[in-house]
């Protein structure tokens, strides 16, 4: 198979075969939270759930306490993450292609900044689990995997958009391929917390706010 012809099948029938396994894992995942069993609980409300809830969402979201820099890197590739995926012009072309939709690009100038500051924020959390102790003890293979399946294809896109490599075809193949990867892993592994944590952080705050405890 040549670059092109894997090129062609990465953006053809890969990504839409990586797409499917995405939402059906996913829908998968949240109907697991949403149906599982729960006992009844019988003593009487001192306040309201919903409330509660939300502010859990938020206030569990925002970097209160413990290690500045852990909270820093995490929320750089978090946000640089999701901008380069949403407001990269190419990947704009391709959400218009695939649902017709569009919105207005960042700069490419700005979107190649967000990159790098993403892939270091990426490669400092790496460090962080390496270096600490009790983080080291409690990662796992899934942690490492999950790891590297993010971070390629921010590095690959990033290669592709400045033409590094002998073959630019073969550099875009590989990214793509590397975010069909990515899409396929996301809702078997502790990626998918990027979805389900609005569920338990708003479980945890309903509950809590339920027997009137602020969390």
């Amino acid at each position: 198979m040549t670059s092109l012809e894997l090129l062609t099948w990465a953006r053809g029938p890969g990504l839409q075969a990586a797409l499917v396994i995405f939402i059906i894992g996913m829908l998968i995942r949240v109907l697991e939270i949403l149906l599982l069993g729960r006992k009844t609980d019988l003593s009487a409300a001192r306040a309201g759930k919903m409330g509660p809830g939300l502010r859990t969402i938020l206030s569990r979201s925002l970097p209160v306490g413990g290690n500045w820099k852990q909270h820093l890197s995490g929320y750089l590739w978090h946000i640089g993450f999701i901008v380069v995926l949403l407001f990269y012009a190419p990947h704009i072309q391709l959400f218009k292609e695939g649902f017709n939709i569009a919105w207005p690009a960042l700069p490419t100038s700005l979107i190649d900044i967000i990159t790098i500051v993403t892939m270091a924020a990426l490669v400092f959390s790496l460090f962080l689990r390496f270096t600490d102790p009790v983080r080291r003890m409690l990662s796992t293979a899934g942690d490492y995997f999950a790891w590297l399946v993010t971070f390629i294809p921010v590095a690959t896109g990033y290669m592709a958009f400045h033409n590094v490599g002998p073959d630019y075809t073969a550099v875009l193949a590989l990214h793509i391929m590397s975010v069909n990867l990515l899409l396929v892993v996301f809702p078997f592994t502790k990626l998918s917390h990027a979805v389900t944590f609005l569920f338990s952080r708003w479980y945890n705050g309903a509950n809590a706010g339920r027997k009137g405890v602020r969390v």
